[in-house]
């Protein structure tokens, strides 16, 4: 029996490409599953920054039994709501009030699919991350208003309605604002002082303002709040699907934070007024794992700063009423976030 080379050359490329695409699809994982552990710790730190900070702003001790410095207290939360029971409203929707958590929680973690953490760092290079971030962050109200109406409770229900009507008031000028700027490489051709925060700092408050209305953070979370609403949408639940809700609204705190600072503070280029930080230590010069690991750093360095003045903003500024944050959005930050657009296309012109 004689067997041609060629045929065997062929059967063995089709085996080693077969056996390739095996192996790139379970390396593929790797990336995925590092990037929710890394969030997943990120989100643990800035619960624990959260209570310092704000027993700080009040001057109270924090926590300080779970762990040193209390460092393991949102880890004792976690797992005593994991243990407690998972109550169902016993005339509710019970597919809609068990869906309205998981939607909340996928649509936020599909925005970091689209973050670039360094130099060509990201998951998914789309080319319009900033815009599949607000469409996918879309996603979220609606989750939330099928937890309201099937919660079958009028406080929930209230929640609900007031958390789409949030979102749709303060989406048209995150938009805008997002419109008006260059990403990471163009700050990066003028240093420090490339960045959009100067260049469009009008930009940049309409963006700053219209984030934390999205992560519904104070002052402006009128879907839960308290004095009126109960606990809004998260009325009726408790467990695991009341602790989605929490993780939810850290997680799009961070990727809020993540996308100011490649929106307007530079992302990961690193750069100090006088002071030639990237040639003193080549950073410029450094590659591979350790030059990612430096630019991983210096984002999250960033992102943690502007989470700094959204949690010290929490525990200072006093609630809105839903009337003032509807103006706030609607009359207020749109017009404003259509001027700066016109002045900036404007200038944009006039400078061809």
């Amino acid at each position: 029996m004689i067997i041609d080379t060629t045929e065997v050359q062929t059967i063995n490329s089709f085996s080693t490409s077969g056996f390739f695409k095996e192996v790139y699809g379970l390396i593929w994982i790797i990336p995925i599953l590092t990037l929710i552990l890394e969030i997943t710790i990120g989100v643990l730190v800035i619960v624990w920054l959260e209570r310092e900070i704000s027993a700080a702003i009040q001057q109270r001790i924090g926590p300080e039994y779970a762990g040193p410095l209390g460092i393991l207290q949102a880890i004792a939360d976690g797992t005593k709501l994991l243990l407690k029971e998972d109550l169902l409203p016993s005339r509710g929707d019970i597919r809609l009030f068990s869906v309205g958590p998981s939607i909340a929680v996928i649509s936020v973690l599909l925005s970091y699919l689209v973050i670039p953490f360094g130099y060509r760092l990201v998951l998914a290079d789309l080319g319009i991350g900033v815009f599949l971030w607000i469409a996918i962050s879309s996603i979220a109200p609606i989750g939330l208003l099928m937890s309201g109406y099937g919660s079958n409770n009028k406080y929930s229900f209230s929640g609900g309605l007031r958390a789409a009507a949030q979102s749709i008031s303060y989406e048209i000028p995150l938009t805008l604002c997002s419109s008006t700027v260059d990403i990471v490489e163009a700050q990066s051709k003028y240093g420090f002082w490339g960045w959009n925060l100067w260049r469009q700092p009008i930009g940049f408050l309409v963006f700053l303002i219209s984030s934390l209305a999205e992560c519904e953070r104070l002052p402006f979370d009128l879907p839960e709040a308290e004095e009126e609403l109960v606990a809004g949408y998260q009325t009726e639940y408790s467990g695991i699907k009341y602790a989605l809700f929490y993780l939810a609204s850290y997680l799009n705190l961070l990727v809020s934070s993540l996308f100011v600072t490649v929106l307007y503070l530079g992302g990961w280029n690193f750069s100090i007024p006088y002071i030639p930080i990237p040639e003193l230590f080549r950073i410029n010069q450094m590659a591979g794992i350790f030059g990612m690991t430096i630019d991983i750093f210096i984002t999250l360095a960033k992102a943690y700063l502007f989470l700094f003045i959204s949690i010290t903003t929490r525990w200072t500024l006093p609630r809105m009423r839903i009337d003032q944050l509807l103006n706030l959005g609607w009359k207020f930050l749109l017009p404003i976030s259509l001027g700066n657009l016109l002045l900036t296309t404007s200038s944009q012109l006039v400078s061809l």
